[in-house]
């Protein structure tokens, strides 16, 4: 089912569709779903097929643009819709800027509504002729079916729901739906987008793992050998909510400069699960400066702890700018059996780890560019064993690349649960890390149950 889209006469915009964003324009069926490779142009595709119905073709037609979040729509869509679909003397940017901005109004009666699904009263209760969701991977069944009944604006002649997304994992229900007879699949690829650069395609060309066979190679996998396989964003990653004042508090850091610092705000609740409800993922930052950013956001909430690992220096650091900090339990092994343990679901349905949506306080655009995970939900899945080698079968340990917030996350579990897990002691490291790292402080009475003070400088026997 298609349709010949007026023409914008040559040299009055620049914008000129290929393969599947040109398919795209044409075509009125009522789900699609526009996948393929980062950078391949999909989401300025949807954008311009939106702004070309409501500016040139049908006067008065509602459309909605939406995210899983807001605050992460206003940071990726709504920057390429004002800066390369909109004409820079445009009206329709007139008005609020984009992170306060509900509605782009047309000067015919059309309007773009601007929505995230973390907030969907009034999305599912409005009428839209056409609805986008970009990086539709992020969301439920639930949330695309809650949407798909807004379509009945009835202005244009079809109703339509766009999706956008890089592959995920094969049994991700928009693959599986795309895959049946009721939605459209329409693949993007690479020469489609003639302003990639070959700088770009280099950067995702020597990607790893998953992330290179998503994101390079336009493939829906599984992680293979993932040290957290039972981690789903579907499960772990949960809408935002206010943590209460009663809940435990504490600061997890893991330090970098070249590689990202990392800081993470996690609470606990009375049946011992925890969130992370605040994060720092940010390279090329002075400790001080983080430390400052660090006071600031934490405001006066009370910390049971502020967590670290072994950097002595940065630890004095930290000291000095008013936040004294406990050494981490490294142990790496343990740790990671710990975390896992506390991803499965237990009896009452729920998983005792769970990450907020929108925790990061500010994405670091260099990891951007690079196509580096920019915050820990975007870690997890990446975080992968070591191939066998020498043909032993068993798996010895993770791949140390890009697994900055893994740590924290990991001295997080271990703080709380370290003492319940088996044979910390007995391992080769003294249980605090593995084979490579500098020995951390010495561990005492571990197999009684230990705790901690802020000013304390090595952990002691409770």
């Amino acid at each position: 089912m298609a349709t010949q889209l007026e023409h914008i006469e040559p040299g009055q915009r620049p914008y000129q569709p290929y393969g599947a964003a040109r398919d795209l324009f044409h075509c009125r069926d009522t789900e699609i779903l526009i996948e393929g490779p980062a950078g391949t142009g999909k989401t300025r595709a949807i954008l311009e097929k939106i702004h070309f119905l409501c500016e040139y073709k049908y006067p008065g037609m509602r459309a909605l643009v939406c995210r899983k979040t807001r605050k992460s729509l206003t940071e990726s869509a709504l920057v390429t819709f004002e800066e390369k679909v909109l004409p820079a003397d445009s009206a329709v940017k007139a008005g609020p800027s984009r992170g306060h901005r509900d509605v782009y109004r047309y000067a015919n009666g059309s309007e773009i509504v601007i929505g995230g699904l973390d907030y969907p009263e009034r999305l599912f209760s409005t009428e839209f002729d056409v609805i986008a969701i970009f990086e539709a991977t992020e969301t439920t069944l639930n949330d695309y079916e809650s949407l798909h009944r807004a379509l009945r604006n009835g202005v244009m002649p079809y109703q339509q729901i766009i999706c956008d997304c890089n592959p995920s994992y094969p049994s991700h229900w928009l693959n599986q739906r795309a895959a049946g007879t009721r939605m459209t699949r329409l693949l993007s690829r690479f020469e489609e987008n003639p302003s990639l650069t070959p700088q770009y395609l280099k950067i995702l060309s020597e990607l790893t793992g998953v992330r290179r066979d998503r994101l390079y190679m336009g493939r829906w996998v599984a992680a293979e050998g993932a040290v957290y396989p039972d981690f789903d964003p579907a499960v772990h990653v949960a809408d935002r909510f206010e943590v209460p004042k009663g809940w435990r508090r504490f600061r997890v850091v893991d330090y970098g400069y070249t590689n990202p610092f990392t800081c993470q705000w996690w609470a606990c609740d009375e049946d011992g699960r925890l969130f992370l409800y605040r994060e720092i993922y940010y390279s090329k930052r002075l400790v001080e400066d983080h430390a400052r950013q660090i006071l600031t956001l934490s405001g006066d909430e009370a910390y049971e702890a502020t967590i670290t690992d072994h950097d002595a220096e940065d630890r004095a650091t930290m000291e000095r700018r008013g936040i004294p900090s406990i050494p981490a339990l490294k142990a790496v092994t343990v740790g990671i059996q710990a975390v896992n343990n506390r991803l499965r679901v237990a009896g009452d349905g729920k998983p005792r780890l769970t990450l907020m949506r929108d925790s990061l306080v500010e994405r670091d655009s260099l990891l951007v560019e690079g196509k580096k995970p920019t915050c820990l939900a975007e870690e997890v899945e990446s975080y992968l064993w070591h191939e066998p080698k020498d043909g032993k079968a068993e798996k010895e340990e993770p791949v140390k690349v890009d697994d900055h917030g893994c740590d924290a996350m990991r001295y997080m579990v271990m703080y709380l649960d370290g003492a319940a897990m088996p044979s910390i002691a007995g391992l080769d490291d003294g249980g605090r890390g593995h084979k490579g790292e500098e020995p951390g402080p010495p561990i005492v009475g571990v197999d009684k149950g230990w705790c901690t003070a802020d000013n304390d400088a090595i952990f002691t026997e409770c």
